[in-house]
């Protein structure tokens, strides 16, 4: 991935959701070292409020759909509930509001865990809300093989669905 071309390949992605695992690794040393320390009713309410406001009314909405096509709106709550931005702006303000605690390791602990372990990251508006093979990825990933050999040719050219132009 680079800036001319947005998108991972099967190697950049686990590299990708590797650093998130050092951040939900350290998280988690941080929650099991200061376990008594945590105020858990807080931890709770931290950590499943991104997914309620963010997640669940996406999930449900693309599961009642009968060809899985969900309004934009989801994809922005998701995208915003789920952005490190968002994150730190909750933290800072609860830090300044309601005091700096311990409890706050559940908002890093949600969002890196979701990207290192699950591999959820940000949803783009073309694709589906829940993961779901695309075949225009499908054939450009085949396309990029790695393990051809310099200068074998490429794989035939990408036929773009019409379902998907």
């Amino acid at each position: 991935m680079d800036a001319a071309n947005p998108f991972e390949t099967p190697v950049t992605y686990k590299l990708h959701k590797a650093e998130y695992l050092v951040g939900f690794a350290v998280s988690t040393v941080l929650i099991v070292a200061h376990w008594s320390d945590i105020r858990w009713l807080a931890f709770v309410g931290l950590f499943v409020y991104i997914d309620i406001i963010g997640y669940i009314p996406g999930a449900i909405a693309y599961r009642r759909s009968p060809d899985h096509r969900i309004p934009k709106f989801y994809y922005v709550l998701y995208n915003t509930m789920h952005s490190l931005i968002t994150q730190a702006v909750v933290v800072g303000l609860w830090g300044l509001f309601v005091g700096w605690e311990w409890a706050l390791l559940a908002i890093p602990f949600h969002v890196f865990g979701d990207r290192g372990l699950f591999g959820n990251f940000l949803k783009p508006f073309g694709l589906p809300f829940e993961p779901e093979p695309n075949p225009i990825y499908q054939q450009l990933m085949a396309t990029l093989r790695i393990d051809r050999p310099v200068g074998a040719p490429a794989e035939p050219t990408v036929v773009v669905p019409a379902a998907h132009r």
